[in-house]
C-alpha cells in the first residue's frame, strides 16, 4: 500500500512538472509572439492580393493551401533550422534578423516607392500573359509560399531571440507553438477579410431585418477600405519592425550610438508630455524606427533591382532550364 501511495505521489510530482513546463511553454509563446506583430500584420495584409482576380470559389482553397505551406515552412523547414543555430551558431541570430530587417525595410520602401512611382515588374506583367486560370493559380501559391517563407523566417527567428533559455524541448515546443498560432491567426484572419464582402452581399440580400440589410451594404462598401487600410498599416509594421531590428541589431553588435539617442528622444518626448509618458515614448521610438526603415529601404531598391535581382534571375533561370 505504501508503495502504491508513494506512486501516486512521483506521478503527482510529474504532473505539476509537467503542468509548470505547459505553463512556461504558454507564456513563453505568448511572450514571443507579441514580438512578431508587426510581421504578422504584415502577412496578414499582404497575403489577400493573392487571391484577387480569382472566382469566389477559388478564394478559401487557396489561402488554406497557402496556409499548410505556412505551416510547412514553419515546422519541417525553420523551426530544426532555428533550434540548430542556436544551439551550435547563437551568434549568427543578430546577422540573421538584421538581414530579415533589410527584406521588410526594402518591402516597405519599395511598396511606398512604387505608390509614388508607379512601374510594373516583369512578374507582374508575366501573371497577365498566363492564360489558364488553374496554372496561374498554382504560381500564385507558389509565390505566396515563397513570401510567407521569408516573413515566417523572420518571424521564428524573432520569436527564438524572445524565448528565455531553457530546456531544447521546451523551445522546441514553444516555436512549435508560435508558428501554428500565428498560421491559424493570419490565415484566418485572411480567410474571414476575403469572404467579407460576400458575407455582406447575403446580408444586403437576404436578411430580414433592415438594421441587418444595412449592416450588409456597409460591410461591401466597407471593405476596400479596410484593405487599402491594412495594406497601409502593412507596409507602415514592415518598415517600423525592419528599422527596429536593424537598430537593435546595430546596438547588440555594438554599435548602439543610434539606438541610445532614439530611446533618449523618445524619453524626453515622454517626459514633456507628462500624460501617457510610456506611449509617447514608444510611438516617438517606433515612428523614428520607422523613418530610419524608410531610408535604408529607399537606399537598397537600387541595389536590389540593379545587382541582386539579375543574380538571382540568372540563378533560378538556370536552375529552370537544368530542370
Amino acid at each position: 500500500m505504501s508503495g502504491l501511495l508513494a506512486l501516486l505521489d512521483d506521478v503527482a510530482a510529474l504532473a505539476k512538472v509537467a503542468a509548470a513546463s505547459i505553463d512556461d511553454i504558454a507564456g513563453a509563446a505568448a511572450k514571443a509572439g507579441s514580438k512578431t506583430a508587426g510581421v504578422v500584420i504584415d502577412d496578414a495584409a499582404v497575403t489577400p492580393k493573392y487571391v484577387e482576380g480569382f472566382a469566389a470559389d477559388r478564394e478559401l482553397p487557396i489561402i488554406g493551401r497557402i496556409a499548410l505551406g505556412s505551416i510547412r515552412n514553419k515546422l519541417m523547414f525553420l523551426l530544426p533550422a532555428a533550434l540548430a543555430l542556436n544551439a551550435f551558431l547563437p551568434q549568427a541570430i543578430t546577422p540573421l534578423l538584421m538581414l530579415g530587417g533589410c527584406y521588410l525595410c526594402f518591402e516597405g520602401a519599395e511598396k511606398i516607392y512604387h505608390a509614388l512611382a508607379p512601374h510594373q515588374t516583369a512578374e507582374v506583367a508575366a501573371d497577365y500573359d498566363i492564360k489558364d486560370p488553374a496554372h496561374l493559380e498554382e504560381e500564385k501559391i507558389a509565390g505566396a509560399i515563397k513570401t510567407d517563407f521569408i516573413l515566417s523566417a523572420e518571424i521564428m527567428t524573432i520569436a527564438l531571440a524572445a524565448i528565455p533559455e531553457s530546456a531544447l524541448w521546451i523551445e522546441a515546443a514553444t516555436l512549435a507553438l508560435v508558428g501554428v498560432m500565428i498560421t491559424v491567426g493570419v490565415y484566418g484572419a485572411v480567410a474571414l477579410i476575403v469572404k467579407m464582402d460576400d458575407i455582406g452581399l447575403y446580408m444586403a440580400r437576404k436578411a430580414r431585418f433592415s438594421l441587418t440589410r444595412a449592416l450588409g451594404r456597409g460591410l461591401v462598401l466597407g471593405m476596400p477600405k479596410l484593405m487599402w487600410l491594412l495594406a497601409n498599416i502593412g507596409t507602415a509594421a514592415m518598415l517600423w519592425v525592419g528599422g527596429s531590428i536593424l537598430l537593435h541589431g546595430a546596438e547588440v553588435l555594438g554599435f548602439g550610438a543610434a539606438a541610445h539617442l532614439i530611446h533618449e528622444l523618445a524619453l524626453g518626448a515622454g517626459q514633456a508630455v507628462g500624460q501617457a509618458e510610456a506611449a509617447v515614448a514608444w510611438a516617438v521610438t517606433a515612428f523614428i524606427d520607422g523613418i530610419f526603415g524608410l531610408g535604408w529601404g529607399l537606399l537598397l531598391i537600387p541595389v536590389v533591382t540593379k545587382v541582386i535581382g539579375p543574380i538571382w534571375a540568372k540563378i533560378t533561370g538556370k536552375a529552370k532550364a537544368a530542370h
